[in-house]
């Protein structure tokens, strides 16, 4: 045991004496760490509009996110006749890769994104670029607005809270739906109109987290008010536009501190796309470690890096990186009785840590499981703990989980998981060894009496 581990112990053994000093002899067990990549859900690189399957020949980590993005225009060619069949097999090619789905809806680039069904209801818009077929919405626009939150809603209406979607960029605004116009000579909406726009948002997706653009300036201060994760596109850029300004130094910090942001990372993701690809950033001898380092100092959860290879000379620090983005979960330490009757009280004690940089967004079940020493099907008790909490640092935990009144006397495996809140089976892999190819952590035993 390292010095660390030995006050971390000191720590638990101070706040929860009680435990400790009046049940007599306990059960200790103390896991053997593993250092290597756990893909988990919620965190890590992403692929762009392909799947892990299609990355087999690249140095790509595995992913558990796959990005896609949609014109309005394809999403729903006539009014109310939203192509559901496009999302659901994307929904159904990401759960077949093991990938969750982050979507995000657009509505302008170099090409109008809008439906002509749209246009001709009367929504106000112009070209750009001296090209009539270039056209964009006035964002304020009313008829624009009621079509468009209509838009958001029937989404909602479908796909919030579904599990196989992690996240929905709050987009549909300025050019590839990241609030900005530059270069079309027209004005962003007011802060009224935006405000308006990120609320059809928030009424809309109320389970699934919302991502904001860092860039999006007062929607970014609102929308962070209102409980939403954000997103930053060039990570890394360090001089590709301008010598004397760069996102990494000149912008990013910068915006969080005007938008009040630098806590939104405890309750909802923080998501990164490079700018260009990290292959881009070796070739122009960036400094690999400060914009690493940068990320996670900002919590990264999420990285889309293009689903482009990572230069080999590279490799071995982006793995490192990967490791501490998002949560990483290492229980230290589990204490409880030896014995207990069935339909009492099983007490114990554990002291996690969360090694990742962010919490886990998603409540993934704390539970144990009483599995016959001699084999058979195990019965999963739920502990009741909510893990988003789970902030980066020493998670102590002192509680009782009531054994199931019908469980016959005898000796069982006491398994651990943090369970899949759709399947019930295990869905988060620990930073511990002896993971049994269920899922299940089963480190101790316990006599039922």
């Amino acid at each position: 045991m390292n010095k660390r581990d030995s006050k971390l112990l000191l720590a638990i053994t101070i706040i929860f004496p009680l435990l400790i000093s009046c049940t007599g002899g306990q059960t200790v067990v103390e896991p053997a760490g593993l250092d290597e990549t756990l893909v988990n859900p919620g965190r890590g690189f992403a692929t762009t509009h392909i799947f892990n399957q299609d990355i087999q020949d690249r140095l790509h980590p595995q992913s558990t996110l796959v990005q896609f993005r949609w014109y309005w225009d394809r999403l729903e060619p006539q009014e109310g006749n939203i192509d559901y069949e496009l999302i659901d097999g994307v929904l159904a090619r990401a759960r077949e890769n093991g990938q969750k789905l982050n979507f995000r809806v657009m509505c302008q680039n170099g090409r109008p994104g809008v439906p002509d069904w749209v246009r001709k209801a009367g929504a106000k818009g112009m070209p750009y670029e001296g090209n009539p077929d270039n056209w964009q919405p006035f964002y304020d626009d009313p008829v624009f607005l009621e079509k468009h939150a209509a838009l958001i809603h029937a989404l909602g209406a479908r796909y919030d809270g579904h599990p196989d979607v992690d996240h929905v960029d709050i987009g549909t605004v300025g050019r590839w739906g990241e609030w900005h116009t530059g270069g079309t000579g027209m004005d962003m909406p007011s802060d009224k109109i935006r405000e308006k726009i990120i609320d059809a948002y928030l009424e809309s997706f109320k389970k699934t987290p919302l991502i904001m653009l860092i860039g999006g300036e007062h929607g970014l201060e609102y929308a962070i008010s209102k409980g939403t994760g954000w997103r930053a596109d060039c990570l890394g850029d360090m001089g590709g536009f301008n010598d004397d300004w760069n996102h990494m130094e000149d912008f990013y910090q910068q915006a969080l501190d005007e938008a009040g942001a630098n806590e939104a990372w405890k309750r909802a993701p923080v998501v990164f796309e490079t700018c260009w690809t990290i292959q881009y950033w070796h070739d122009k001898g960036w400094d690999l470690d400060y914009i690493l380092s940068e990320a996670l100092r900002w919590h990264v959860s999420v990285l889309n890096n293009g689903s482009e290879s990572i230069p080999e000379e590279w490799w071995p620090r982006v793995v490192e990186f990967e490791k501490k983005m998002g949560y990483r979960f290492v229980l230290k330490k589990l204490l409880h009785q030896p014995a207990v009757s069935a339909g009492g009280t099983l007490l114990y004690e554990m002291l996690w840590e969360n090694r990742g940089v962010a919490p886990c967004y998603l409540n993934h079940p704390l539970a144990f499981e009483f599995r016959p020493a001699g084999g058979g099907t195990g019965r999963v008790v739920d502990t009741g703990i909510d893990i988003t909490g789970w902030l980066p640092g020493p998670v102590p935990l002192q509680a009782g989980i009531t054994v199931p009144q019908d469980l016959p006397p005898g000796e069982y495996e006491l398994g651990i998981a943090l369970l899949d809140p759709q399947s019930g089976k295990p869905g988060i892999r620990l930073a511990v060894r002896g993971r049994d190819e269920d899922g299940w952590y089963r480190l101790s035993r316990v006599r039922v009496r």
